[in-house]
This record gives C-alpha cells, structure tokens and sequence, in this order.
C-alpha cells in the first residue's frame, strides 16, 4: 500500500474530496483508487482566520510500484507492516492456568491476549462488574456513602472507566494499533483508530469493557468479582498462587498484577511479603473547571461551535520559578469533575466526559510535580502516605461527607479564602465547601500553581479567569510506587513467575499505555509455557 501524508482539507470540506487529491499528488485517476483509509487525522489551527484537517491516508491503487517509483514527493511512502503478530508460544508446560489480577486496561488487555492464544486466564477483580459499579458510583456521587472495595478506582474497566476514556500516548509501538482495534471490535468508535486525540467517553466505555469481559469468556477464560488478592502464595522465591478475600487459595505458576495506581492495601501486602518495591515521583494538584464556551473561543477563535471540531481542549505546561513543573493533566472538555475516593475519610477528584464532551464546563488536573526528597522518608510507600496526607486535609476542609474544598481562581491568586461561587457553577457531587486551598496543599505547590496559572493565561485566554473554580484535591495522576521488575522477562526482580504490570505496577500513564503493558506482559507468559 502506499501512504500518502500531509493532505490538507479546508474546514467545511467532505473527506470525500481525499480521493481527489490523493490521486492528484499521485497523478493518477480517483478510478485508479481502488481501496483507501484514513490512517490518521489532525486539526491545524496555528494560522490566523484558518483552521485545516490534516490527513494522511493508505491506500491501493492499480500499478502502485511503478506509481511509487514515479513519485517525487517526500510525503509519500510504501505503507509500512501495521499488523500485530502474536508471539510462539514456548515449550514448558503450565499446570493451572495464568491469573491476572486486576481489570483495568492493563489487565483486561493481558486476559484477551492470553485468551486469544488459548491460555485460558482467570480473571480477578476486587471490585464489581461494570452495571453494578456504575451504580454503586452513582450512588456515592449523590449521597457520600463509599463502598471503599468498588468505587471510580477498583472495579471493572479500572480508574479509567470514570474518565474521558483518552487514548493519546507518547507510546511508539505497533501494539497501540492492536489495543484500538480491539476497541473498536468491543464498540468504540471508529474513528480512535485514525483521530489525533481520540477518545471514548465514560457512557461507551462502560460497554467497551463488559464486551472485552464477554470475549474472554468467550475464548475459555473467567473473570471473577469481588474477588481481592488479600495475600501472595509463595515457595522458594517463586509465586505458588494467589489467596482470594482472605479464605481462598487459588494456585499457579504465573500471576499478572495489575491492579491499578490506588490498590494501597494490596500495595502493604506485597512490602509486608517481601515483593521489591522503590519509590516515584508523582504529581498533586487540583481540578480547574471553566467555561467550555471560554475554551473553545480561545482555541478556535470565530471557529468556536463549529459542528466538525467539537469542544475544545488544551494541554499546557509551565516551569515554576522552584525548578518544578506545573501541567495540565487529563483534560476534559464538556465533562465534570468527579469524587474519586477509594478510602474512608480521605478525599481525590477526578475529571470524567461522555462521548459527546456536550457539558457546560471544561475541567482539567493542574499539576505540579513532586519528587522523593518531598515524602520526608526512605520507605518504598512514602510516596503513598504523602498521598495520603494531602487527601486526609482535604477531606477535613471540605467539612466531612467528600465534600470537596473549592477555591475561585481569582481568590487563590490573592491568597483569599472564597465565600461564593461566581458565574462558573461546579460540577462536583455530593457538595464544595468554599475555602482556601492552601490548606490542603504543600505551599511549594500552591506557588507552582499560581506563577502556573498566570504563565498559562498568557497562552489561553481566560485560563486565570476570577470565576474560574478549581477543586481539591488530585493526587492520583500516577502510582506513587515501582514494583521492580526485570527488563527481559517483565517478573518481578526477587518473585519468579509474578509480572507486575500496568499504571499500578509504575509501567504506564494512561489507557492505551496500560494496555500495552499488559499486552506486552501476555506475550512474556506465552512465550514461556505451552497453552492449556
């Protein structure tokens, strides 16, 4: 095939008109065509009073060897091999099937992997299947009671179910066409496999895993729920099987963690256990929620509403005067800000869009990083109890019940406590508690954010906003821990047959990643032991 970049279409422009040109940079008839795709698609909005798709496509075409001999344009190429290929399975034979414990993106993509080469996996999840959990979710949102085993973080689909559901990743890897394929074929939309920032929204995503789930079943594998790995079965160095809710031990030779970056409790067992484990670094912050039409005015100019480009978003990054970086995180345009506890009396939002991004307000995690020397202590999870720390202050100045501290943009640059909300209405349940964030956060943090705040107005207009609101508090942008793990084989350093894996395990920073990850993992089982 051949691939054909860099074609440009005028806002109001079909795609229908990419055969068009497409043969006119080939110097062929559109009927020369005979198949074609869109392998990728972006929006270029850097020049004034002009905003252009901008394609690149594959496709087949008659004569397609003497057309690329011919072809004198740096933006064609032969299409290169795109397809993921399954690795051989090894030799050794496996008594009792592989566990994955965990199913988040991670875990759900490492069961299909090994489902698909018929290892038949058992699935495990704390938490509970993706209709019950999206009530109990809903629940909590409404009335402040928290199931602390199945909430935004633990249950099916992971912390990334109650999301934007974005698949962008700086991740170069054959692998990431794989997961989005599969994604597809489970109901996301179609368009994630070609779009600059694809996403999925929590409203699909809730259905995307259950029809993952489905197709391992399908293909010989068992997922259970309310399932929690209270202990590691373990024999000379080397994992014997898993002990489920403390009373049931399943065994095997091969156990997959991915558990995700808030399993804290499972986190203790596996220090107390033995399982190496180092500090990261991180970030905290808050959330910050403006007026989706202030966003889009800003991005697109007199091309805000336009039907094809839909809300907008940003990704903005400062260097504070202290040496730390302070960034936007997981934008959600069109979407709300979530309570995203997972524990008693400790307070985390989050940021959550459907598919249609059709809300009122944007919101975005602003982030400043922080790094071991800020957890005060050498133990592996410092990191976990400096989170800790932050969100019990939270939840003591938002007033009990996860109401969460809010602060107005315009008050917290003048270091002044809010008394009302302005003309941007929050969107976080149960309640906010108007306040002032210092309370809730590390001062250096604080005046990350502020110099932050003032840099990134200059580069969106309306970021510094009075009115805009931010809430309190983010901290689980990443896991706060590594589970060491050795780079050939991906088992765990000083546990054979353990393969920690995913967001949790330190390995990835978002869907698609995580996905990798596990997939990456799935193969090193594979390669190891025969199927069932």
């Amino acid at each position: 095939m051949i691939r054909i970049s860099q074609i440009r279409l005028e806002i109001d422009d079909s795609t229908d008109k990419l055969i068009h040109k497409a043969s006119k940079i080939l110097r062929i008839k559109p009927k020369d065509i005979e198949e074609m795709s869109i392998f990728k698609e972006s929006i270029d909005a850097r020049r004034k009073g002009k905003i252009e798709f901008v394609y690149t496509v594959d496709l087949l075409a008659k004569n397609e060897k003497d057309i690329f001999k011919k072809a004198r344009n740096k933006n064609i190429a032969m299409t290169p091999p795109m397809e993921y290929k399954y690795p051989q399975p090894g030799d050794i034979e496996i008594d009792q099937r592989p566990i994955v414990v965990g199913t988040g993106p991670s875990g759900l993509f490492c069961g299909l992997i090994l489902a698909q080469m018929g290892y038949k996996p058992l699935i495990l999840e704390r938490g509970e299947n993706v209709e019950n959990r999206s009530k109990t979710v809903e629940s909590f949102w409404k009335t402040g009671r928290l199931n602390t085993e199945s909430n935004v973080q633990f249950g099916e689909g992971g912390a990334g179910t109650f999301s934007d559901g974005k698949l962008t990743t700086r991740v170069k890897d054959l692998r990431c066409r794989k997961v989005l394929k599969e994604l597809v074929k489970a109901g996301a939309p179609k368009d994630i496999i070609y779009s600059f920032k694809p996403h999925v929204g929590t409203d699909i995503l809730k259905s995307v895993v259950k029809n993952l789930r489905q197709e391992i079943i399908r293909l010989g594998g068992e997922v259970r729920f309310n399932s929690k790995v209270t202990s590691l079965a373990i024999g000379n160095e080397k994992i014997c099987g898993v002990e489920i809710n403390d009373e049931e031990v399943i065994n095997s030779e091969a156990v997959v963690l991915a558990v995700g970056h808030s399993a804290r409790d499972t986190f203790e067992m596996l220090y107390e256990q033995g399982v190496e484990i180092i500090q990261k670094p991180f970030a905290i912050g808050v959330r910050i929620e403006h007026p989706q039409a202030v966003i889009n005015k800003s991005q697109y100019k007199e091309f805000a509403n336009h039907k094809r480009l839909g809300a907008a978003d940003y990704r903005l990054t400062y260097h504070a005067s202290n040496g730390r970086s302070v960034y936007s995180f997981c934008m959600c345009p069109g979407g709300s800000v979530v309570a995203a506890a997972s524990e008693e009396g400790r307070l985390v939002t989050n940021g959550m869009s459907e598919y249609a991004r059709d809300k009122s307000n944007a919101n975005s995690a602003l982030l400043v990083s922080v790094v071991q020397e800020d957890f005060k202590g050498n133990h592996p999870l410092a990191g976990m109890y400096f989170q800790r720390k932050w969100e019990e202050k939270a939840y003591g100045l938002g007033g009990g019940n996860y109401a969460a501290p809010a602060q107005l943009v315009g008050d917290f640059l003048n270091d002044t406590a809010s008394q009302s909300i302005g003309s941007v209405k929050p969107s976080y349940e149960p309640s906010i508690r108007m306040t002032n964030m210092k309370n809730c956060l590390p001062g250096y943090v604080i005046e990350s954010m502020k110099e932050g705040i003032i840099n990134m107005d200059n580069k969106l207009k309306g970021f510094g906003m009075e009115d805009a609101i931010i809430t309190g508090v983010e901290t689980r942008s990443s896991s706060p821990i590594r589970i060491v793990r050795d780079s050939k084989t991906l088992e765990s350093k000083n546990l054979k047959g353990l393969y920690p894996s995913g967001e949790g395990a330190g390995y990835a920073g978002g869907i698609v990643s995580a996905a990798v990850d596990g997939i990456k993992v799935a193969e090193k089982i594979i390669e190891k032991y025969k199927p069932i």
